[in-house]
């Protein structure tokens, strides 16, 4: 879906990202994670030629995005920064329907779209689609944003620290209803982040950026179980057990836990993480949690029983 090869960036003497090359596939999310200045937003902006690489190749469904100009590029690539870029003196439904403008829709389908995503995006049609941008939370900007940028159903979706301007407990909920989004399983995207914990909830895979390169791509679980090298080690070493936890999900553990007869209402499926599993366990003050599949067959687990295929998958590791 999206292929870049050898792509720099320099300003003059300074090196702002280095002959780095990655691919993402259709449908998934690969976040670019990494400290200020590391060239994670530059790579990004690249994409979208928003900024201008100064050598190698971007490919979309392979076709070269220098074959066509960057404003009709950027109209067919959705794009979420962390300040929202919302226009002040438009409405919610005006901010969302820029692009569908510019593609000339007819006003009938802009307002079946518009309303669509609202109502994904938990944000009442009748409620907020009139309302100006500084009469919106934090929160609610960014779920505008979101709606703006999706709105087209773009094939390709360019978000950049999306969630950075917002307090942790917002930020938690909009990731979670991110997730959620029905239109995001069709969508390929990239992401920035300086956020671990976010990249891991996020990506499908991970990439760590450091001075200007791609030092190691991979599942949350490789990178932190088979890092690269000593870099990508301490990088996560001042919440290891919390990462650790975080990236892996019972269905990656499936086979180790204790079957349920099945009698038990489920509060989990597999996707999600054994860390999720003890915060549901302390929050709901329950000895035990019950998990099933697709196919309704049931796990159980507690405490112990979490911690102790934690130490199996590690050990294999």
């Amino acid at each position: 879906m999206i292929l870049a090869k050898n792509i720099s960036k320099h300003y003059g003497e300074i090196q702002a990202v280095r002959n780095i090359s990655f691919e993402v596939k259709q449908g998934e999310t690969m976040v670019l994670l990494g400290t200020s200045g590391c060239g994670k937003t530059t790579t990004l902006k690249m994409i979208n030629r928003l900024i201008e690489a100064s050598s190698g190749q971007i490919e979309i469904n392979g076709e070269s995005i220098f074959d066509k100009s960057p404003e009709l590029l950027r109209r067919t690539i959705g794009y979420v920064s962390q300040n929202n870029g919302l226009f002040p003196h438009f409405t919610v439904r005006e901010n969302i329907g820029i692009v569908p403008k510019l593609q000339k829709w007819d006003q009938q389908k802009t307002r079946q779209r518009t309303e669509q995503l609202l109502d994904q995006l938990q944000l009442p049609v009748g409620e907020f689609a009139g309302k100006y941008p500084d009469e919106l939370s934090g929160g609610q900007k960014q779920r505008v944003a979101v709606a703006r940028a999706l709105i087209v159903e773009p094939a390709v979706l360019l978000m950049d620290e999306p969630f950075g301007a917002l307090d942790p407990v917002t930020r938690a909920g909009i990731r979670q209803e991110f997730l959620r989004l029905p239109e995001l399983k069709k969508t390929t995207i990239v992401m920035v982040t300086h956020d671990v914990q976010e990249a891991f909830e996020l990506g499908d895979r991970v990439s760590i950026m450091d001075k200007g390169e791609i030092v190691q791509s991979g599942t949350p679980s490789e990178l932190l179980f088979k890092p690269a090298n000593v870099f990508i080690s301490s990088f996560f070493d001042h919440q290891r057990l919390f990462f650790e936890l975080s990236a892996i999900k019972f269905s990656q553990v499936w086979d180790l836990l204790p079957d349920s007869n099945g009698d038990k209402q489920p509060q989990f499926d597999p996707g999600q993480s054994l860390w999720e599993g003890l915060g549901y366990l302390s929050d709901h003050n329950l000895q035990e949690l019950f998990i099933a599949d697709s196919a309704g067959i049931q796990k159980r687990a507690d405490e112990t029983a979490i911690f102790r295929v934690f130490n199996q998958i590690k050990s294999v590791h």
